[in-house]
């Protein structure tokens, strides 16, 4: 018997389709410029995930390396952001959450990277901010 998927979803179109197995490490929102340009908005809202425990598939599916050590995976008939994957946590990938089916159970933990939010973005959501991607640098 095969095992099902705890969350599923797919792109815009839906000619990409992804899997994961188990719950998320974290969720939350990026505010870096690389993930403001990749999403077109003014931060990425994420699930990151062990990279064994998610299947993506779909002929659509594309890879672009935005930066070393750094790779975005899209759909390029829809052209959705769909993952983030980075050298800095080399066993996670990085699933962009509203593309789960049950993005609304997630619940986001922070916000990473924000010195360089956009200034007319106020985060009065009571999270946690970080300056940068350490949680040691408040």
């Amino acid at each position: 018997m095969s095992v099902e998927p705890s969350h599923v979803g797919k792109c815009l179109c839906g000619e990409v389709r992804l899997e994961a197995y188990g719950g998320p490490l974290w969720s939350g929102h990026c505010h870096c410029p690389s993930c403001q340009k990749a999403v077109g908005a003014a931060f990425a809202t994420y699930a990151g995930f062990k990279k064994e425990s998610v299947r993506l598939s779909g002929d659509t599916l594309s890879v672009f390396r935005s930066s070393p050590g750094v790779t975005r995976r899209f759909c390029s008939k829809c052209g959705s952001a769909v993952s983030f994957e980075g050298e800095a946590w080399p066993d996670e990938i990085h699933l962009h959450l509203v593309l789960l089916d049950d993005a609304g159970d997630f619940e986001p933990q922070g916000h990473t990277y924000v010195k360089t939010r956009q200034p007319w973005v106020h985060m009065q959501d009571g999270l946690p901010t970080h300056e940068t991607f350490s949680s040691n640098d408040d």
